[in-house]
């Protein structure tokens, strides 16, 4: 039976905590979206009508509220799961834990995939099928999307499946040094995903091809040998069968890093603008922001691990969440429970590098291709054509942004041109 013990005040109190501070900035921003949507920022004046900027607003606004709707439903249903016995239950369900250590937490961790698979799709078929819908932006067929949902499902569960597998074979015979192991593998595992990702999973979704605009990929090899960087090539991707989003970006390492644009940014945007955006993300590459990013993140998992070997022998929380004895694999899940509020307190510490990388590419753009112009429309089309948010609450887009506001960033690469070319 589940206690209510000094721990579980505690980790009761973070999580609501949490979760009330997330609608709190939730409704700070839309707050601020409601007196100041109206309003057309410097950095659009004369780019934007109000009408557009009255759609813009309301996108904002309504995939905000659904967000939270979701956010609170998703709370809900942790809650209801950790404080309502059923993860003892379960495990008392599967095989017998002791002789099949493996395969009875493939199972615990498989159903709980199953329940939030299954309880995620009525939401995803909303912001699909209703709010994309709505605003002109999904073009996707109920066929595709069921397509699409199955593939993710299967793919996911076969690639978590592995890395669960291994973890829990670690954890059974490594025994006190399991964490170590464990974290080689998630590391080497990240890196295999990261170069695999661009030529077996990605072609499952969509069709890649070379970029068929042989001009706009003559630029692009240029100035990426002007920049001192070699990629396998440039290719073009259909996602326009599923939305008029527009994006463009790197993916893959070594032999299968390659440039990816999407076929909706190749309809909307000039030469100069796309070979802009371009420059931005070349500036990750040479400014190493996507190698600290990962040293980060294997640094901090090393740390994670680590504190999970430290403290998954400890019995209060498994006598906490109705657990007669300790089970390691349910440990797991506890622990990440029991300290998941922390990591939405460090979420400002992240944003915050984000934006500097961001900066910092900007800069570079501007380096690499002599003007921050093209930059600057790139990104106000950008805006109009996905309906960005002009005017985040500052605190919001302080905590949750992992990119400047739009309007702070084209006058800050105005300013920065206008600062170079003074005598």
């Amino acid at each position: 039976m589940v206690q209510f013990n000094t721990l579980m005040m505690l980790f009761l109190a973070a999580f609501v905590t949490v979760a009330i501070l997330r609608r709190l900035l939730t409704a700070l921003n839309i707050r601020h979206l409601r007196l100041h949507g109206h309003e057309v920022p410097e950095a659009f004046t004369g780019e934007i009508d109000g009408e557009t900027l009255s759609r813009m607003s309301r996108y904002t606004a309504e995939s905000s509220k659904f967000g939270a709707m979701e956010g609170l439903f998703d709370d809900l249903v942790t809650l209801a799961i950790l404080l309502s016995g059923f993860l003892p239950w379960l495990t008392a369900r599967i095989l017998p834990w002791k002789e099949h250590f493996i395969a009875s937490g493939l199972m615990f961790f498989g159903v709980l995939f199953l329940i939030s698979f299954l309880l995620g799709i009525p939401f995803a078929l909303y912001q699909t099928f209703v709010i994309e819908k709505k605003y002109g932006f999904s073009t996707v067929t109920p066929a595709l999307w069921i397509s699409d949902l199955l593939k993710n499902f299967v793919i996911s569960a076969i690639l978590l499946g592995i890395l669960l597998g291994a973890f829990l074979a670690l954890m059974h015979y490594a025994e006190r040094t399991w964490w170590l192991w464990a974290w080689m593998v998630f590391a080497s595992f990240q890196l295999l995903m990261l170069w695999l990702y661009p030529v077996v999973i990605a072609p499952f979704f969509n069709k890649y091809e070379p970029v068929r605009d042989n001009t706009l990929k003559e630029a692009i090899v240029a100035m990426m040998a002007k920049a001192g960087l070699k990629t396998e090539g440039v290719y073009q991707v259909d996602e326009g069968k599923r939305s008029r989003h527009t994006n463009a970006y790197f993916t893959g390492i070594g032999k299968t890093k390659r440039i990816v644009l999407y076929d909706t940014l190749l309809n909307s945007h000039s030469h100069d603008e796309i070979l802009a955006i371009l420059a931005h993300e070349i500036g990750h590459w040479k400014k190493r922001h996507i190698l600290m990013q990962l040293a980060f993140m294997e640094t901090a998992s090393l740390a994670v691990f680590y504190l999970a070997y430290r403290l998954i022998d400890w019995p209060l929380p498994y006598q906490t969440f109705g657990f007669e004895q300790p089970v390691a694999y349910a440990g797991l899940l506890l622990l990440a429970a029991i300290f998941g509020p922390l990591a939405f307190f460090l979420t400002p510490l992240g944003t915050a590098a984000l934006r500097r990388f961001e900066r910092q590419a900007d800069h570079y753009s501007y380096i690499l291709t002599g003007s921050t112009q093209p930059l600057r429309n790139a990104l106000k089309r950008l805006a109009k054509d996905n309906l960005a948010n002009l005017h985040p609450h500052p605190l919001y887009a302080w905590f949750y942004y992992s990119h400047p506001p739009l309007t702070e960033r084209i006058l800050r690469l105005r300013d920065m041109e206008t600062r170079q070319k003074a005598p």
